[in-house]
């Protein structure tokens, strides 16, 4: 046995209420004991609500008068994010909340009755138990700008997932409609590319388009690196074009719907970049790390929202 798990055992005591609590989406599970492992009271199944919440606390007071109990400890399987409403509540009032392995209960099913079911009752109660042989960790949970930055890069990472999604739809649109596109533009991402991909054309019309017509609806994003010989060696390969001809009524709005969507995430990864990095500038030694090179605002921000920065149960 680990010496940090003795610590954990010595800190219950014959006051100490130990509670282990089953989270669901909609309604939760709690069992109780004392350090010796002996049981008490019914079960308690109580809603995801602030009403459940606080039948909760009601059915703790209770068995802590009734057995003379002046200090608790409350623990959870940290799965999924149904468990942070709870987690978060039961911080505010200062009480004692830990966290138990999901796979140290998944093991330890079997005590009981020889079976590795699932059951809210039964992990209920493994939990409780997990909690009374010291196999707990404290929850990080984050608060103030902290809390603002975990949410912050957890979207900015969505949103990047999101983004390139699209891309590689884009992609695909272009290998089915205009496959020799990518013989003038290398990178369609680059901002004369993505000027004429709004257009929604497909190859036989670029090829039938007006040279000057076509270079200044580029150039409405682009004033520079794109000129008349461009022009030509776009029209020549899109009159050669081997595209696919049909179901482009519809194709042509989903290359719209791409670049609208496109467009879209672009300017909200660029809002969330802006309020992350408005974040972690009063936070002590940001400005000490990205005076390193190689490391970015975006890095350190990374570093910071895993910061345990917490309050002190």
């Amino acid at each position: 046995m680990h010496y940090k798990q003795n610590e954990k055992i010595l800190q219950l005591s014959e006051q100490t209420l130990i509670i282990g609590v089953d989270i669901a989406k909609e309604r939760h599970v709690a069992r109780a004991q004392d350090y010796r492992g002996i049981q008490f009271g019914k079960v308690l199944y109580f809603d995801n609500s602030l009403e459940g919440f606080q039948r909760f606390e009601c059915w703790r007071k209770e068995l802590a008068g009734q057995h003379n109990k002046s200090d608790w400890i409350i623990g959870m399987e940290p799965t999924g994010h149904y468990w942070l409403p709870f987690a978060y509540w039961l911080m505010e009032k200062q009480y004692k909340v830990v966290v138990v392995n999901p796979a140290h209960v998944k093991k330890s099913k079997e005590l009981d009755d020889n079976s590795p079911t699932k059951n809210d009752v039964k992990d209920a109660r493994v939990i409780s138990r997990l909690i009374q042989d010291g196999r707990y960790a404290d929850p990080h949970l984050p608060e103030a700008i902290y809390a603002d930055l975990r949410e912050g890069m957890n979207m900015y990472e969505q949103l990047m997932k999101d983004l390139q999604a699209v891309q590689g739809r884009v992609h695909q649109w272009l290998d089915r409609y205009y496959p020799e596109y990518t013989k003038v533009f290398a990178n369609w991402e680059g901002k004369a590319s993505i000027q004429l991909l709004k257009l929604g054309l497909f190859p036989e019309e670029v090829a039938k388009m007006d040279e000057e017509r076509l270079l200044l609806e580029m150039r409405k994003e682009v004033k520079r690196g794109i000129g008349l010989k461009k022009i030509r060696h776009l029209k020549e390969v899109s009159s050669e074009s081997v595209g696919i001809k049909e179901g482009r009524r519809m194709a042509r709005v989903k290359i719209h719907t791409l670049m609208d969507q496109y467009a879209l995430l672009h300017q909200k990864i660029n809002e969330v970049l802006d309020m992350v990095k408005e974040l972690i500038r009063p936070i002590p030694g940001v400005k000490e790390m990205t005076d390193i090179n190689g490391i970015g605002e975006i890095t350190v921000a990374s570093f910071c929202r895993s910061f345990p920065i917490v309050r002190t149960l």
